[in-house]
């Protein structure tokens, strides 16, 4: 893990503005994962990870908010996002 420090200029893809669709996930999502992350991880060379708790539904269920960021880039490209309920998976505390 890495310091979580607040991303607020960034290029989204193609693809993954087509990925945001199919999973039904808003620009305004993207920008408060970035805007105030909650944890941020390094996976490769120039690539990390912005994650963030996030609640969904009626009967509110906790999911995790992942947007995968090229940061070698400038501006730094989101290159996809996704949701996903195993939080504990992917959570580092």
């Amino acid at each position: 893990m890495i310091e979580p420090v607040p991303l607020l200029r960034y290029r989204i893809t193609d693809h993954a503005k087509m990925e945001m669709r199919r999973r039904r996930i808003t620009e305004a999502d993207i920008t408060r994962a970035l805007s105030n992350p909650e944890q941020v991880d390094e996976v490769g060379n120039g690539r990390v990870i912005f994650q963030s708790r996030i609640e969904i539904g009626e009967t509110p269920k906790a999911y995790l908010l992942r947007v995968i960021v090229d940061i070698d880039r400038n501006p730094p490209v989101v290159v996809t996002a996704y949701r996903t309920s195993k939080v504990e998976k992917y959570w580092r505390e």
